[in-house]
């Protein structure tokens, strides 16, 4: 007999509140425009919020977000690509 998987949602258990989304006893705030893209994002009553952090707009304050997983690399202050010195060092001693 095969068993029916119900699908688990990052966010099962969560109950809107006058505050907002009761989480595990955090309130969450909805997801912020730079979170567009993510595959961690959830939806709950139709609104998006992300299961990884509560309050999505202090990630982005300092730069990209850590959880982000549609960001790419880490871009320094002119776009480029940031690369650790001593690793670079290395590669081309190793002829890389």
């Amino acid at each position: 007999m095969a068993e029916d998987k119900k699908k688990v949602s990052a966010l099962d258990g969560a109950v809107m509140t006058a505050e907002g989304l009761s989480f595990k006893g955090v309130i969450m705030n909805p997801v912020v425009e730079s979170c567009t893209g993510c595959e961690r994002i959830t939806e709950f009553e139709s609104i998006s919020y992300c299961p990884s952090y509560a309050q999505p707009a202090k990630k982005w304050t300092r730069g990209i977000c850590n959880f982000a997983t549609h960001v790419k690399g880490t871009l320094d202050k002119q776009g480029k690509t940031k690369v650790n010195p001593l690793k670079a060092s290395k590669r081309a001693a190793r002829g890389r």
